[in-house]
């Protein structure tokens, strides 16, 4: 472990510190090319924008970008370390839009004393980006912050903790049912969880099909209930009317476990209480709900996912947000919503089914081979099928709901 540390911290201050940096586009090797990068060449696409403020598409970077912004207060599995201690995890995600869909991402850290300060500061210069990611922001702000910025913004703007995680993990599970033999309709679902990743994912899998009475959400209180006084109105929405209290009452016999929680919060005697062929997603990070040997050991017909790269059917965002927003920004949508959404889910889905190309599996070189089953139900990160696939989904279903000012889908090379 402490060699990974070691290497890690290596990684971000050689050669030079921190993930990313400003290229030029365009020339600036002679008096001329200064002339019309600033004065006085500058002024005419200055006038064109001021005239319609569309233009800025034309002759700007703005339908490329995306700003990553956070308060720092859920930096991953850390907490609240405050803006400057998520400055390398905002790096990190600009370092994968551009790497993954080729999207140039400024990360921002806002110091804040109310959500209400938040919300103004990002809505404010919202308008220099092609999207806004929210990244990092604890619940319950995360939800008013979300929805408040998406009714002032012009343009996306997409929580990546609540929405990229739901989505992904929608896609796995879909595929990791099907696997089993189950459908999502039928299906119990045990959510150790209440935050804000917890319940995105629990309300799009109701959107793709879970019914919401199959569902028994705990917190650190225990289920979640219609008898408890003690709940915020997101929480609510999965109180269920149920006498089980704990545990041990809602996991038996339930077809899915999903885990964003912690590490090591259920065990053997949990999992063997599980219905025939579960599914277990235990996404905690780094350290998960329970480790991939103990549940493997306790049932042999479980499909189990995680958040880590090191296991199979790692539930990991970057399989979405690169891809939603290379879709949403080619469309130019006005915001990302449900279609858009549940679109990416279903490709995501769809090319876990697909034959893996060699370059694939070249990327991975513990890995022999892969193929839809109970060790792969999601796509590998370094697919590139990813970014043709999902984006064009998405834009398609931006085009189709109405929320994209192009609606001409773009070419994307398979």
């Amino acid at each position: 472990m402490s060699d990974i540390r070691q290497q890690a911290l290596d990684y971000h201050e050689f050669p030079i510190p921190g993930k990313t940096a400003v290229c030029l586009t365009k020339p600036a090797e002679t008096s001329h090319d200064l002339a019309l990068a600033y004065s006085p060449g500058v002024a005419e696409p200055v006038r064109e924008i001021a005239a319609d403020p569309d233009n800025a598409y034309r002759y700007t970077n703005k339908g490329n970008t995306v700003a990553v912004i956070t308060n720092g207060t859920a930096i991953l599995g850390l907490g609240n370390l405050g803006p400057l201690a998520s400055k390398p995890v905002m790096e990190g995600k600009a370092l994968l839009f551009k790497h993954f869909a080729n999207i140039d991402s400024t990360d921002i850290e806002i110091t804040h004393n109310t959500p209400e300060e938040f919300i103004n500061t990002v809505a404010a210069i919202a308008d220099t980006f092609g999207g806004i990611n929210l990244e990092d922001i604890k619940a319950p702000e995360c939800f008013v912050i979300e929805r408040e910025l998406i009714a002032r913004c012009k343009v996306p703007v997409f929580h990546d903790d609540q929405h990229g995680t739901a989505i992904v993990t929608a896609a796995g599970m879909i595929n990791a049912l099907e696997i089993q033999g189950k459908l999502i309709s039928d299906a119990t679902f045990v959510c150790m969880g209440a935050g804000a990743a917890a319940i995105a994912c629990m309300t799009m899998l109701v959107k793709c099909g879970a019914n919401r009475a199959n569902i028994y959400m705990l917190d650190t209180k225990g289920v979640i209930h219609s008898g408890r006084t003690d709940l915020n109105e997101y929480k609510a929405l999965f109180a269920n009317d149920t006498e089980k209290r704990t545990l041990l009452d809602v996991i038996k016999g339930a077809d899915v476990f999903l885990g964003l929680s912690g590490p090591d919060v259920i065990g053997a005697e949990e999992v063997a209480l599980m219905a025939d062929k579960p599914v277990i997603f235990a996404c905690s990070n780094p350290d998960p709900e329970i480790k991939p040997a103990l549940a493997h050991a306790t049932r042999s017909d479980l499909i189990m996912g995680t958040g880590r790269s090191d296991y199979p059917n790692q539930v990991n965002n970057v399989l979405c947000f690169p891809f939603i927003f290379r879709g949403a920004l080619d469309v130019r949508a006005s915001c990302i919503n449900d279609e858009m959404k549940i679109a990416a889910v279903h490709a995501i889905a769809a090319l876990a089914k697909e034959p893996v190309p060699a370059s694939v599996l070249k990327a991975y070189p513990n890995v022999t081979s892969l193929s839809f089953g109970p060790e792969y139900v999601l796509p590998k990160p370094m697919d590139p099928r990813l970014l043709p696939n999902v984006a064009r989904a998405v834009a398609q279903a931006a085009i189709d709901s109405g929320v994209a000012a192009i609606t001409t889908l773009p070419k994307y090379a398979d």
